[in-house]
């Protein structure tokens, strides 16, 4: 059976106000259960990537296409296909504050399911079951603005958690996690791909990279693809890394002297 292509982006550029690069000629495919890594430093490109794949953007140039239709300002001017494009993909961005606005952790959890139309018992069904995949009951009642970085975190995962999206997008997840947290975060990507869920990751992490990422594609500053291949091909190349300002020689010949 082949699976299905989720995304399918063609010789694709973004400028912001028509000037500032941010992408260069992308070409990029993503089938469906995929865990896939967009891997490059601050400033490559990957956030405005998945603001792309969301429809929040629209490419200078190029085209992109989700599960088989074009994605287009055009396209997202039909309610019918809106509603059921923003149903089956879900963006958590690197800043929670952006995301959140609620009153409460309830009020922020319930938010999305309500805009589905969905029965008052099931949208109380779906958060108190996104609640406890969080760990976060004890917040239900807690303003968002109030919590600590790793616990924001967790709610706007919730608010995400409640559309139950086919694709999950994720933009610098451990960014501000302390080490427990980002554990936790990384057995939860993990659990999304084992039930068959899409997860595409930007980030600029090695150490998540190598444990969640089923393919890897990396960016360079100039805002191009340069590689794309396995994390054992992809992670082992220190000269692509280096390149990309994604590792420093000096730490790296450190790091190795230490396991020789």
């Amino acid at each position: 059976m082949i699976p299905e292509i989720v995304f399918e982006l063609k010789q694709v550029s973004f400028a912001y106000d028509g000037k500032q690069p941010a992408l260069e000629n992308i070409n990029l495919t993503v089938t469906a259960g995929e865990c896939l890594v967009i891997l490059g430093a601050n400033g490559s490109g990957k956030s405005t990537l998945l603001k792309l794949l969301d429809g929040l953007y629209f490419p200078t140039q190029g085209t992109v296409c989700a599960f088989g239709k074009p994605l287009s300002e055009d396209v997202l001017r039909d309610d019918d296909y809106n509603f059921a494009f923003r149903r089956r993909i879900g963006l958590v961005f690197q800043d929670s504050d952006v995301q959140l606005f609620s009153p409460s952790v309830l009020d922020e959890v319930a938010f999305a399911p309500l805009q589905l139309g969905l029965s008052r018992a099931e949208v109380s069904q779906r958060v108190d079951s996104a609640l406890t995949t969080l760990r976060i009951e004890k917040l239900r009642d807690r303003a968002p603005h109030r919590l600590s970085g790793g616990e924001k975190r967790r709610v706007a995962l919730a608010s995400v958690l409640t559309l139950n999206p086919d694709v999950w997008l994720l933009d610098e997840p451990t960014t501000g996690l302390d080490p427990r947290s980002q554990s936790w975060l990384t057995e939860f990507i993990l659990e999304q791909r084992e039930i068959g869920k899409t997860v595409i990751t930007a980030t600029h992490d090695l150490d998540i990279a190598e444990k969640i990422a089923t393919k890897i594609y990396v960016f360079d500053e100039e805002h191009h693809i340069v590689a794309s291949g396995e994390p054992s091909e992809i992670l082992y190349d220190h000269e692509l890394l280096h390149r990309c300002n994604l590792v420093h020689y000096h730490l790296e010949a450190a790091q190795q002297s230490k396991h020789n």
